[in-house]
């Protein structure tokens, strides 16, 4: 008898370990690391609190001029950082329920992902920029540029901010940070056409620091699109969804905070401004080019924590400092086409401890510029190729036949009715890098709420691009640091 009890004991251990997410009521985080707990209700929550907070951000009556150490781009070596704010928190809540503010983060964003792909489409194919047709704005017309615009990449209104402060004595601003663009750029006195912005408009004539940059300045040639007016330079940087700005190029102060400030950073001082750029007075490139601030400032490393979009909590932009000692490292690489974006050397992807049958190749880039994936702060949710999504969803949703399906939603075709459940466990999703190393994600931020009724969907979504992008949903409490000195990407969890 003892023996038939010992023989049911190992049989029923093993049909356990064949069916983690069935029996998942009785199995606990820690004894299963292919699956985790979601907090349905803690997310619903969310949904509901981010509708009701007002932008509580410093009002421009809180503008204060501030004095600064200065330094030289090749003397700012020391570690330093910035707060990082999420949108809603400086936009404030303006829908009027959770399922529209979410059709508009995902209209968005599907604008940005397709201005990429664009300007990657573009670079690839080696299309001569006189074969494209400038933008004509009430500044500036097609025959005053020497060479016509191109798409650059759809911010919309940008999903995280932080406050730095421009020009001598210093004012301070909220500006959007972008790791897809590179060129700096903020409103400017006088405003032939400008959209709100939290912070009064920065007035150049203010600012002792202030320099417009000639037609023939090294600064001035990096730009994609530039105009000469009595030697001075002018630039325009348009973006997919038919937002732009344009205006004067110039020098410019910008600080730091109490860690000091820069001298003669190129930055474009917009008098044309137009789309869905509401909330910031400009933007913080931090691609790769020569143009973006961590080129200029000459960064060795850059790294943020992202906080949940729904959350009134704030995170830090820092520059210089050391990677978490628990970061799980991978390369970072140029395209030889377009130096703005940062590709990350991914393997493949796995669902539950399932890897996915996914061709390495997807991840690579070809010899022509196309494929591999980017990791990009300014994309919401993640795009990958349609072989490979279709391979996380379909195992996704074999191993959560015990949740209640329901119906797509934008761009998700995978949702799921939990507004009977306070928590559920699902199959982890992970990236995984060369050497066995794995990056799992938290269930938050790939089963996300679309609605404040219960309605989850699986964060990812397919694209017959043939470029895949780690979106900011799937960032989001991780800290990501960018080692520029050694071309290396690190993720390291729960650093917010």
């Amino acid at each position: 008898m003892a023996d038939k009890f010992f023989i049911f004991s190992i049989f029923a251990a093993f049909a356990l370990s064949l069916s983690p997410f069935v029996f998942s009521r009785e199995l606990s985080l820690d004894t299963d690391s292919h699956s985790s707990v979601l907090d349905v209700s803690g997310s619903i929550r969310k949904t509901l609190d981010v509708l009701s907070h007002k932008s509580s951000v410093s009002k421009p009556s809180d503008q204060r001029d501030e004095k600064t150490t200065s330094f030289s781009p090749t003397s700012l070596a020391s570690s330093f950082s910035l707060e990082l704010h999420p949108r809603e928190l400086l936009h404030g809540g303006s829908h009027k329920d959770y399922r529209a503010l979410m059709l508009s983060r995902l209209a968005r964003d599907s604008a940005r992902v397709k201005a990429i792909n664009t300007k990657l489409q573009l670079a690839v194919s080696g299309t001569d920029k006189s074969d494209l047709v400038p933008m004509d704005t009430e500044i500036l017309h097609p025959q005053d540029f020497s060479t016509p615009v191109t798409s650059g990449t759809s911010q919309g209104s940008g999903e995280y901010f932080l406050r730095v402060g421009i020009g001598r004595p210093s004012k301070t601003f909220y500006m959007v940070i972008d790791t897809g663009s590179d060129v700096n750029w903020l409103q400017c006195k006088p405003c032939d056409d400008c959209y709100q912005q939290a912070d009064p408009i920065f007035d150049p004539a203010s600012s002792s620091s202030f320099s417009r940059l000639g037609c023939q300045t090294p600064q001035c040639r990096n730009l994609d699109v530039f105009a000469c007016r009595n030697d001075s330079c002018l630039y325009q940087v348009s973006y997919g969804d038919g937002s732009y700005t344009v205006g004067d190029f110039a020098t410019e102060t910008v600080s730091f905070g109490n860690s000091g400030s820069v001298d003669k950073v190129a930055i474009g001082c917009g008098h044309d401004n137009e789309g869905l750029f509401v909330g910031a007075a400009g933007l913080i490139g931090l691609g790769g080019g020569p143009l973006s601030l961590t080129s200029q400032i000459k960064a060795s490393s850059f790294s943020y924590c992202l906080v949940n979009r729904d959350s009134v909590d704030s995170s830090t932009l820092e520059f210089n400092s050391a990677k978490p000692s628990d970061s799980v490292t991978a390369p970072i690489f140029k395209n030889s086409k377009v130096d703005t974006f940062y590709y990350v050397g991914i393997t493949g992807m796995s669902v539950g401890g399932e890897k996915l049958a996914i061709p390495p190749s997807i991840f690579e880039v070809d010899g022509s510029g196309k494929g591999g994936i980017i990791v990009d702060c300014g994309t919401a949710v993640t795009r990958l190729q349609t072989q490979a999504y279709n391979a996380l969803r379909d195992t996704f949703v074999k191993l959560t036949k015990d949740l209640p399906s329901t119906s797509g939603f934008a761009l998700f075709d995978t949702c799921y009715n939990l507004s009977s459940r306070t928590s559920v466990r699902v199959p982890t999703v992970a990236f995984l890098f060369d050497g066995g190393k794995s990056l799992p994600l938290p269930p938050s931020n790939y089963l996300i709420p679309v609605d404040s009724a219960g309605t989850f969907c699986l964060a990812f979504a397919p694209t017959t691009a043939s470029l895949s992008i780690i979106g900011n949903v799937q960032q989001q409490g991780t800290r990501v640091t960018y080692d520029l000195a050694n071309s290396q990407v690190s993720f390291s969890s729960h650093k917010c």
